[in-house]
């Protein structure tokens, strides 16, 4: 797929907002990706995710994780394409963890993906996660990388689509223009 023909999806299901949004990371921007409204799309789940899972095919992949709730149905789809396993990870206690009785086992290869990442906060976590687990977080891969390309997480890490796309900080005086705030992610900011 090509960078176009991912943003066509995002704009043709209204999916990229503009205005001016608080990012799970804490961070603002004036442009927002609602993967969820891509994501309810179960064609566009599909398509988009059977890209994503290409990148991993000959990774040897035993298991496919994500943050819950942005990653879910990638890891599922993701998951589905490679023939493997899909889990979520939860915050409790402010942490990361498994729940539901899910397992990992010791030794297996985990690939970590979200929909949309910006500092890889979340997904760093899910890593941390994997290894505390005593399995092997082989790569990471997303839907979306906001960063352009420069976040680090510590493993192998590949997107459909990477933009560089503009972030203030919670103090930053640009933020007075950029009118009312929205929080639309699905994690509560301290």
């Amino acid at each position: 797929m090509t960078d176009k023909e991912i943003l066509d999806i995002f704009k043709k299901t209204g999916a990229l907002l503009t205005g001016h949004f608080v990012l799970t990371s804490g961070l603002h921007s004036k442009e927002y990706f609602q993967c969820a409204q891509v994501l309810k799309h179960p064609q566009h789940a599909e398509r988009l995710c059977s890209h994503l899972a290409q990148k991993f095919c000959d990774q040897g992949i035993d298991l496919v994780i994500a943050p819950a709730i942005g990653g879910i149905i990638v890891a599922h789809e993701v998951a589905r394409s490679l023939g493997v396993r899909a889990l979520f990870a939860e915050r409790e206690n402010d942490k990361m963890t498994l729940r539901r009785n899910f397992e990992i086992e010791k030794g297996e290869k985990v690939l970590v993906v979200e929909d949309v990442v910006t500092t890889g906060g979340s997904v760093k976590e899910v890593i941390q996660a994997v290894r505390d687990l005593g399995a092997i977080p082989i790569a990471v891969g997303c839907i979306v990388d906001r960063s352009g390309g420069k976040t680090e997480l510590g493993v192998p890490y590949k997107s459909l689509i990477s933009l560089q796309i503009e972030t203030f900080s919670a103090d930053d005086p640009k933020l007075a223009e950029l009118g009312p705030v929205v929080k639309p992610g699905s994690r509560k900011l301290v």
